[in-house]
């Protein structure tokens, strides 16, 4: 037995998995819908792997398991190494494994997805300004509102994570 199917059957023995409590996309279409919309708009122009980190980080921040199973996957598809993965829940003690720009959206993911102090701290969001021109940064921060959205859905109806498998994987 590899030790990856042990990983999984060791941990499918210690956690029963939990029902979702609705079926969001059946039971509200036309809002699903629209936030796919709003999630292929939000996306274009940006660099695949910088959109999973954010993806990723906000999904680790609001604790959707779901969401960081699929932006895990899909991260690792766009060419995003493990290490970088496993790494971006404690970006600020590893820093030197992201670019600068990688940081700065980054940190704006973290202001945007918890907005502590109510806003949008500055030098954040000036930071984020010097590394992405005004269209750029206008696309990253629909991409962190709409990663926002998926979250707040998926943690609250229970989705379920394990079972994503990222397109590409799909056709191979």
């Amino acid at each position: 037995m590899s030790n990856q199917t042990s990983t999984h059957a060791h941990t499918a023995e210690l956690a029963a998995e939990h029902a979702p409590r609705m079926q969001y996309a059946k039971v509200a279409p036309e809002v699903y819908k629209a936030v796919i919309g709003l999630e292929i708009a939000a996306k274009k122009g940006l660099d695949p792997s910088l959109v999973e980190l954010v993806k990723l980080r906000a999904s680790q921040i609001n604790h959707c398991a779901f969401c960081m199973d699929m932006h895990s996957k899909d991260a690792l598809a766009a060419g995003e190494s493990v290490e970088r993965i496993l790494l971006l829940a404690a970006w600020e003690e590893s820093r030197h494994f992201y670019t600068e720009k990688e940081l700065a959206a980054i940190e704006l993911t973290e202001a945007v997805t918890v907005l502590t102090e109510g806003f949008v701290p500055d030098e954040v969001y000036a930071r984020a300004a010097k590394h992405f021109e005004e269209a750029e940064l206008a696309q990253l921060i629909a991409v962190i509102a709409t990663i926002n959205v998926w979250n707040r859905i998926g943690v609250t109806t229970r989705m379920v994570p394990g079972h994503y498998t990222p397109p590409a994987a799909k056709k191979a």
